[in-house]
């Protein structure tokens, strides 16, 4: 299966391995900067392969080759046309977090890839860990029993460094806050394990230690599920002086699970009322991961591989995709508003929020790096 890869910056290098290790032929990638296409095929040990095409404009790279899979990985802001403009081509895609900026072009992307038959996959690796897989069948075997409350705390870290090596990260129209960025993955795990169909939204953001971003460095929301859980949301890049944990809570009537480490790579608590031969496996559980994007990369690659040979729809699909963003947009809504946001939210785009906070007494420019 042919295969090019759109944008080579900092969480390329899981997409390339991820693809190798799946056994993807690596056409072609595809970069504004040359550079970057070397240094990350350099990491790889790729870069005296010559069958493998450099572009520099991604809808030339559509047109000159035969590509069956594509992922997306530039910022945010240049997702959802990219991910259009491959549905348009009849390319299958893979679409980095978010999956658009706004609920207008997620709809779009769903609508023209089931109008075009072409399989979008949303990039929530997450789901893959070991941890939330474990999680997730007890969930669906019914040994929670009766959901009470779940919750999910990104406690990361994210200093000048970070955003100075891109300027577009931490702007409302390329990239949200720590919110869209750093947490979403946690949100989508809680969406997904709580019962995806969302009541009621009310968040708080705020820029308390980056004055240079335009965008929160924390927020908070409450969630009201139809099913009457009730859920809650933390994320924050303000944790001194590293990254602290990624952590979701899930509570029923006879089940309390807490997935910890970096990136809800851990089982930390696992506790049921029937007691079974797995439990003793699970509890301590610690899967290695060389970064804070974990393991779940080949898996995601993988399943979406079998998704497209097999003509059915990715583990972790666009509709997914819309429902992290949609939480996402609710919580800057509601903080924006200073209200409740009901769900389902329309036509909201970050781009909305833009004036949340003051702008920033200094920019980070490409001369500040």
């Amino acid at each position: 299966m042919n295969y090019a890869l759109i944008g080579c910056g900092r969480i390329a290098t899981n997409h390339i391995k991820a693809a190798a290790q799946n056994g993807l032929n690596i056409s072609a990638v595809c970069d504004v900067k040359p550079e970057a296409m070397e240094t990350l095929l350099a990491r790889h040990g790729l870069e005296c392969d010559g069958s493998i095409q450099r572009y520099t404009d991604y809808k030339r790279m559509l047109r000159e080759n035969d590509i069956q899979l594509a992922a997306i990985a530039t910022e945010s802001g240049l997702h959802a046309q990219i991910a259009l403009d491959c549905i348009d081509a009849g390319v299958n895609v893979i679409i980095e977090k978010p999956m658009a900026m706004s609920m207008a072009d997620a709809e779009e992307i769903i609508r023209r890839s089931r109008e075009k038959g072409v399989k979008v996959c949303a990039c929530h690796q997450n789901r893959f860990n070991t941890a939330v897989q474990e999680m997730r069948k007890a969930l669906e075997q019914g040994r929670f029993g009766k959901l009470s409350h779940g919750s999910i705390h990104v406690r990361w870290n994210r200093n000048r460094d970070y955003y100075a090596q891109a300027p577009w990260r931490g702007t409302w129209a390329q990239d949200g806050g720590c919110l869209m960025n750093q947490c979403i993955h946690g949100i989508d795990l809680l969406r997904w394990m709580m019962g995806d169909e969302v009541e009621e939204v009310y968040g708080v953001t705020r820029r308390q230690l980056h004055g240079y971003l335009e965008c929160e460095d924390v927020g908070m929301a409450v969630v009201k599920f139809k099913n009457g859980a009730i859920g809650s949301i933390e994320g924050t890049a303000n944790v001194y002086p590293k990254n602290l944990e990624e952590t979701l809570y899930l509570f029923g009537e006879s089940g309390t699970v807490k997935l910890g480490g970096k990136s809800t790579n851990h089982i930390d608590v696992w506790d049921f009322a029937d007691e079974c031969e797995v439990d003793s496996r699970n509890k301590g559980f610690q899967e290695a991961a060389s970064n804070v994007y974990g393991n779940g990369h080949t898996a995601l690659y993988a399943d979406m591989i079998d998704a497209i040979l097999n003509d059915r729809t990715p583990y972790v699909d666009a509709v997914a995709g819309r429902n992290a963003l949609e939480m996402v947009l609710a919580v800057y809504q509601s903080s924006f508003t200073k209200a409740p946001v009901r769900l389902p939210v329309k036509n909201a785009s970050s781009m909305d929020f833009a004036e949340s906070f003051p702008l920033p007494q200094e920019r980070l420019t490409a001369e500040t790096e």
